[in-house]
């Protein structure tokens, strides 16, 4: 286990008060999408808005102040980032990230402490017991007591938030919640599990002082509603443009920031907004890298995504897709490696049709494989013919994708009516069911297995592209819920193993392949990127903006 002295970058238990600032105006976005580089001017207005504050009476060294850094990002709406209203894909969920902390966190190797300094569980797996840190405050100067915890996991039971992880076989997975002390939290659990120490660990802690009035959370406008207490604040949001500014918490308990601010600002063009120096990273497609490869001024960091396109089968809209044979010719006739060569310009990976990705460890390889076959796919249908309606988002990307599939799909008789919107009406008609086929991108792949049985068998699911209308199969449910109350690793990985030829047989959705993800950045500017064993979207992760001393 990773100790906490080997992590932190030291604690600090200064107390100061700190009010979310108003939204960004115009100006200050226009001219931060006008700045080269970090320059000093943005790096004195970041300090600026921090000498603004409340003074503590013993400063911080200089050794220990942040970086005068001001990365930039592209921006874009991702909803304002709290527990319960950002967007539920990645960038939103991050965003939320760097503002609330959990108990746990995630590094390369594992699960790490956080706020939790250390924990232990009981013989019988069902009791799990947490030691909260010294020194931890909220934004606002309160302190972050076991009272905090005792409180998150039961306001979550009732409301829960977007990035739910706490429930199981439509079920709460914690019994019971007790602080014995000011710095202890006890855990008890309604059944051993071998995911339940990083559900639990990876939720987000909420303020009770701030929480405990408020009976909508969804629908809460205080200006203390992104009040956490991570290592950096909100100082002001634009939803119409799209822009954020958080300033690195000059009071956090933890390892220290390494940046003084991060900017989200619009961009039309990111190669080109990275070109100019407006943006710190990009993840660049391969037609871009020829230009900056074996160039000592950048980095190209490269890694196969926990993403993938995936075409979605709506089995209670359209009944024909109950129909194995179906599925089946679907993924035949589908030339997964020309989307790759002609979208992707040969970067990427096909996907595994038993789910789980060759990039993690718990993928399996003897699973069927479905490589494209036209006759074998007309041999299936038969002399049927079909026509359904396809909604993809408008990235150029889902396009092309579209038109392709509609090619192949007419040779064995199904015709697509491809029906392109934005791909936020695109998010939630998936997400209410509101299709017969869809296309969507998504990641969360890395993660631990049990996401099999979240997609394929609990009805009780609502993340985004995790549930497939009208499909259910009982040998499925019965293995994907005995996997997850298996202790053993080796044993687990033999009914994962299972789980994921059951899966690639019944192909109740079709992954279509995984992007490589370059990213591109300039090292002398920033150099602190970099990856989860789960996740493999570098400025997703709260590590690769804090100083580091565990590597």
């Amino acid at each position: 286990m990773t100790t906490r002295e080997e992590f932190r970058g030291g604690t600090h238990m200064h107390v100061k008060k700190w009010f979310v600032a108003g939204v960004l105006m115009c100006a200050l976005v226009l001219a931060g999408c006008q700045q080269s580089n970090v320059s000093d001017a943005a790096a004195g207005q970041a300090q600026e808005t921090q000498t603004e504050q409340e003074t503590p009476t013993d400063q911080k060294t200089q050794e220990e102040q942040p970086k005068n850094t001001v990365l930039r990002l592209a921006g874009g709406d991702t909803g304002l980032p709290n527990p319960f209203r950002h967007h539920p894909r990645g960038p939103g969920m991050a965003k939320m990230q760097l503002l609330y902390d959990s108990l746990l966190e995630k590094n390369e190797e594992g699960l790490i402490p956080w706020l939790a300094a250390d924990w232990k569980m009981s013989e019988d797996g069902k009791v799990i017991t947490f030691s909260l840190v010294e020194g931890a405050v909220w934004h606002d100067g309160e302190p972050l007591t076991a009272e905090d915890v005792v409180f998150t996991y039961e306001y979550y039971q009732k409301h829960p938030p977007v990035s739910n992880s706490l429930m199981a076989d439509g079920g709460y997975i914690i019994e019971s919640v007790k602080a014995p002390d000011s710095k202890t939290v006890q855990m008890t659990v309604r059944q051993p599990s071998a995911t339940h120490l990083a559900n639990i660990g990876f939720m987000r802690i909420l303020p009770k002082h701030i929480w405990e009035t408020v009976e909508d959370p969804a629908a809460y406008e205080g200006e203390d509603a992104v009040v956490g207490s991570g290592p950096f604040v909100m100082d002001s949001y634009n939803p119409q443009q799209g822009t954020y500014r958080f300033l690195a918490f000059q009071d956090y308990w933890g390892a220290n920031p390494r940046v003084a601010a991060i900017e989200w600002v619009p961009v039309s063009d990111a190669v080109l907004a990275f070109e100019n120096n407006e943006i710190s990273l990009i993840n660049a497609s391969t037609d871009v890298l020829a230009r900056y490869e074996n160039q000592p001024d950048f980095t190209i960091d490269s890694k196969h995504s926990f993403h993938n396109y995936r075409l979605m089968m709506n089995m209670e809209r359209r009944s024909e897709f109950q129909a194995i044979e179906l599925r089946q010719a679907l993924a035949y006739a589908i030339d997964r490696e020309g989307l790759i060569e002609k979208v992707e310009r040969g970067s990427g990976a096909i996907g595994s049709m038993g789910y789980i990705p060759e990039a993690n460890k718990w993928y399996n390889p003897n699973v069927k494989q479905y490589d494209y076959d036209i006759e074998k796919a007309k041999a299936l249908i038969g002399e049927a013919s079909h026509t359904f309606s396809l909604i993809i988002g408008n990235d150029p990307k889902e396009v092309r994708i579209a038109e392709l599939m509609k090619i192949d799909l007419d040779q064995v008789g199904i015709t697509l009516n491809i029906e392109s919107v934005d791909s936020k009406s695109r998010d939630e008609a998936v997400q209410k069911e509101n299709y017969e086929l869809a296309l969507i991108n998504t990641g969360g792949l890395g993660g631990d297995p049990d996401y099999l049985r979240v997609t394929y068998a609990d009805e009780q699911a609502t993340g985004l592209a995790s549930t497939i209308p009208g499909y259910a199969n009982e040998a499925i449910n019965r293995l994907a819920t005995v996997q997850r109350t298996e202790m053993d690793e080796a044993k687990r990985k033999e009914l994962i193993d299972q789980l994921q030829e059951m899966i690639a047989e019944e192909v109740p959705m079709i992954l279509l392949y995984g992007a490589v993800d370059n990213h591109l950045y300039r090292p002398a500017e920033y150099d602190g990127w970099m990856y989860r064993y789960d996740h493999n979207k570098t400025d997703h992760n709260k590590l690769s903006y804090l100083e580091r001393n565990d590597q």
